[in-house]
């Protein structure tokens, strides 16, 4: 268990199309939201090119927002055993950065940032938008869903995540 006292955190949730990112500050047991976004990249490019854009993306927001600890979510990949190969390089791409940047990583599963995020470890995932636009204080959910997702994340590493 991550025990944080003061403390900047990213929340990520990787995919090769679209990887969500979200920003915390945690001070004095509360959550302060900060900035959050997508890096999106396009389906006709060469994956190498993909990734290496992945990674110059994560390595500028880290650069930009000088976070503490890093919490990225786990490999989900349901029923499109498929997709499970380009996100597991998107998130070798973002583990390469992270440590690169000599942050911590939190490992967070899905069902473990549903449970901490809104109490219910299947909940939907309009509840979790739901649930980070209302612990974070937002005017409108986060979007694109991975960028919730990734806040999701963070909000979940914050409050002590459960690492796997």
């Amino acid at each position: 268990m991550l025990v944080l006292t003061m403390s900047r955190i990213i929340g990520i949730d990787p995919g090769l199309a679209s990887t969500g990112w979200g920003i915390v500050d945690y001070t004095g047991g509360k959550i302060r939201y900060v900035d959050h976004g997508s890096i999106a990249t396009k389906a006709g490019l060469p994956q190498a090119e993909r990734l290496f854009f992945i990674m110059e993306s994560i390595r500028s927001i880290v650069d930009t927002y000088k976070p503490a600890v890093s919490a990225v979510e786990t490999l989900y990949f349901g029923r499109n055993v498929s997709s499970a190969i380009p996100v597991a390089e998107a998130r070798g791409v973002v583990f390469a950065v992270l440590a690169e940047r000599g942050l911590s990583v939190v490992e967070l599963r899905p069902n473990a940032i549903k449970q901490g995020v809104t109490g219910v470890a299947n909940a939907d995932k309009k509840q979790v938008q739901e649930m980070v636009r209302i612990i974070l204080g937002l005017a409108e959910i986060p979007k694109p869903d991975h960028a919730a997702d990734a806040l999701g994340c963070a909000i979940c590493a914050a409050n002590g995540g459960i690492s796997v």
